[in-house]
């Protein structure tokens, strides 16, 4: 497994609950204005509301030539850096090496 790939699958495990299936995101939204979310495995506070994706990245210090993909019950869900996606709290998300491209 190559670094990166096993990155991405200790950060899907990451708060793993302990039957040791992934954890999601709570059913109920953390309160108050700032929220926790993982990202690479390590906890970071945001606050709530729609964040452009590459807005994210820049804060997150995650180069731009990295994708960014958000975990959703155990799957990875690829975001666009053009898009925005609205934070609530305890998601979690994972960058790596870009796929594809030319050879």
């Amino acid at each position: 497994m190559k670094p990166e790939e096993q990155q991405v699958a200790n950060a899907a495990n990451q708060g793993a609950a302990h039957t040791g299936a992934p954890a999601d995101p709570p059913d109920h939204p953390q309160t108050g204005p700032d929220v926790t979310v993982t990202v690479d495995g390590k906890p970071q506070i945001i606050h709530r509301g729609s964040h452009l994706v590459s807005e994210l990245k820049q804060l997150w210090n995650i180069d731009a030539s990295r994708a960014l993909d958000e975990v959703v019950g155990g799957e990875f869900k690829p975001l666009d850096d053009d898009g925005r996606i609205t934070i609530k709290g305890g998601e979690i998300f994972v960058s790596h090496v870009r796929e594809g491209g030319s050879s």
